[in-house]
């Protein structure tokens, strides 16, 4: 039996256990198939409800396109607010002042966003942790209903992949002092020396945090576009996109929207996933599932719906099925795309 704590190894459905949840996926790559997948998991939102999403560095390629965004909100989610924090890390978005500036420069204007670390902090408990018993988070975030976890799926330079987790476990935590907890041991010049098994776990218990605090009142979805095995928060420095693109997921289960993005991507050709699986797994990030199978935050067994299709039950290679090979950085940088 696979070691499951083991996050350098994949491992496959069939030596999976327990109960199945259900993701929906469409092959859909534009505002059209964005707003049909939310229908499929929008009930649970309610009141005032938080979009996070990675809003990303000044002229970030990769992030999710904002005219989807735009039209999501124009037709479904009139009055919510994207939600963000201040970084960890020097840039663009390191102070409330740069934030702003940065969100103002890559157009992000047509709704309210509430940098929820601008006035401060709070702590949120962390039940059943073995490194935190508590995650601190901007203070915005819980004057809102419920949230949306609005994710861009790609490779990340720490956490080996950035789903879900990554997108509320990192980018809910506050910039100074939630995010310090989760990436450097304290007493020590390196910010960033957590690495491997222990980031993802102190990462998923950031997440685990929000996601109680929210109850059943959150959803996910997962963009599976441009996904370089930069994260959105290197910019114009990101590595050039060599992964198919493969569609959109989402759920009301965190961890079964993750796997589920992650058995797409490892249903790919050789060429098509090799370089974002060598960035998964030399990152050990693969513990992101195993550590939230073991925190009780959701199935890693699904039904993959395809919307597209009456709704059929499919599984990741037949929703991979057809697309390219891989991309050479020409073809990425020309703009061709499967759709």
């Amino acid at each position: 039996m696979t070691d499951t704590k083991d996050g350098s190894i994949y491992i496959p459905a069939s030596e999976r256990l327990g109960e199945e949840s259900v993701v929906f996926f469409t092959r859909r790559l534009d505002p059209d198939g964005l707003i049909s997948i939310y229908d499929r998991i929008s009930s649970v939102l309610e009141g005032k409800i938080a979009v996070k999403l990675h809003t990303g560095e000044k002229n970030g390629p990769n992030i999710i396109p904002r005219p989807w965004v735009r039209k999501l909100f124009d037709e479904r989610l009139k009055g919510a607010e994207i939600i963000e924090t201040n970084t960890y890390y020097t840039g663009d978005r390191y102070t409330t002042e740069q934030h702003r500036e940065t969100l103002e420069f890559n157009g992000w204007t047509f709704a309210p966003v509430n940098i929820t670390d601008e006035f401060g902090t709070a702590d949120l408990p962390v039940n059943g942790g073995k490194f935190f018993d508590h995650m601190t988070v901007g203070k915005g975030m819980l004057d809102y209903d419920s949230m949306l976890a609005l994710t861009h799926f790609k490779g990340h330079t720490q956490g080996g992949f950035g789903g879900s987790n990554k997108n509320i476990g990192i980018g809910c935590a506050d910039g100074r002092i939630g995010k310090a907890m989760i990436h450097t041991t304290p007493g020590q010049p390196d910010q960033w020396d957590i690495a491997k098994e222990e980031f993802m776990e102190r990462m998923t218990e950031s997440t685990k945090a929000t996601i109680d605090f929210f109850g059943r009142k959150i959803a996910y979805i997962n963009v599976l576009r441009n996904m370089s095995v930069s994260c959105d928060c290197e910019g114009t420095g990101a590595m050039p996109v060599v992964t198919p693109d493969i569609g959109i997921v989402a759920s009301l289960d965190i961890l079964a929207a993750d796997q589920a993005s992650i058995d797409l991507v490892y249903s790919l050709s050789k060429k098509g996933k090799e370089a974002l699986t060598e960035r998964i797994e030399s990152r050990h990030g693969l513990r992101q599932l195993t550590y939230m199978k073991e925190l009780g935050m959701g199935n890693d067994r699904y039904s993959l719906i395809d919307i597209d299709n009456n709704d059929v039950v499919i599984s990741p290679a037949d929703a991979v099925e057809g697309l390219p090979d891989h991309w050479t950085p020409d073809e990425y940088n020309t703009g061709i795309r499967r759709i």
